[in-house]
């Protein structure tokens, strides 16, 4: 049906006007994910990491190319050989009590497209992204990008599950959760997900998250820095990281941040781009 079918504009005899449009069927898996989330034990980690090397970086293979680079899928290669060098941090429980580790790094996220005048966000998984470059990540989110919902799996889908009651559906999430390569084949093994990048100006996000380890881009922000006996400003990104505690202890959380922030601000995988 038309998107213009399903809105109403009600304009009432007082001087209030307001618009009836449809809830979307993908918030309603996002609630029920949500509410899945919820019960896990998460701890947060908030840091910043100086971009200003890879974002440079980017702006001169702009200059080269001609093709402005992802910087989401930059975060996200980064993302992807930081977990490569520790598989502990995208693991999961199964219903037998056993810790699954995967070999590849299947990392989810949302992309934004325009339809119809007005914006929707697609969950799409990048597979293997330890096994990719930069650019492999870039050209999967910009062909993700020209997709509509009804081309992607979850989008397919969406009409059968919202037909199914709530609590059948938080029902079989519950069990699903518990199955890991179910959950690895549906939404990847983590997720990176981006606020928006708060505009200009220091911010992050916490997130509810349901997978092991979660990454939530926020803003950049210019910070003086002394370097080389020089104050200069430098620009830092806002990064929060998110881990099950029921499955990550804080030390080796704490050596995964360290290693990708250093992979993160050496501008890692772009160096080997023209």
């Amino acid at each position: 049906m038309p998107r213009n079918e399903l809105e109403r504009r009600i304009e009432p005899m007082s001087d209030s006007a307001y618009t009836i449009k449809p809830f979307p069927p993908f918030r309603q898996l996002v609630i029920d994910g949500l509410e899945i989330a919820s019960r896990k034990h998460m701890i947060h980690g908030l840091i910043e990491v100086d971009v200003t090397k890879p974002r440079q970086r980017l702006r001169e293979i702009r200059r080269k190319t001609g093709e402005s680079l992802s910087f989401t899928g930059f975060i996200i290669y980064c993302c992807a050989q930081a977990v490569d060098m520790n598989k502990h941090m995208h693991a999961y429980r199964d219903w037998r009590n056993r810790i699954i580790l995967f070999e590849e790094v299947d990392i989810s996220l949302g992309v934004e497209r325009s339809a119809e005048g007005q914006n929707e966000v697609l969950q799409i998984t990048i597979r293997a992204a330890n096994r990719k470059s930069v650019r492999e990540i870039h050209q999967e989110i910009r062909q993700a990008q020209s997709k509509s919902l009804d081309e992607t799996p979850w989008g397919r889908n969406l009409r059968w599950y919202v037909a199914v009651p709530p609590f059948i559906r938080r029902l079989l999430i519950r069990v699903a959760n518990r199955m890991p390569h179910l959950i690895k084949k549906l939404n990847g093994t983590v997720v990176v997900t981006s606020v928006g990048m708060f505009g200009h100006g220091a911010g992050w996000g916490i997130p509810l998250p349901g997978h092991t380890l979660t990454i939530t881009v926020g803003g950049i922000v210019s910070r003086p820095v002394v370097n080389n006996a020089q104050l200069e400003n430098r620009e830092h990104l806002c990064l929060t990281v998110s881990f099950d505690h029921d499955i990550i202890d804080g030390a080796p959380a704490a050596r995964f941040i360290q290693r990708f922030k250093e992979l993160v601000e050496s501008g890692s995988g772009l160096f080997e781009e023209v």
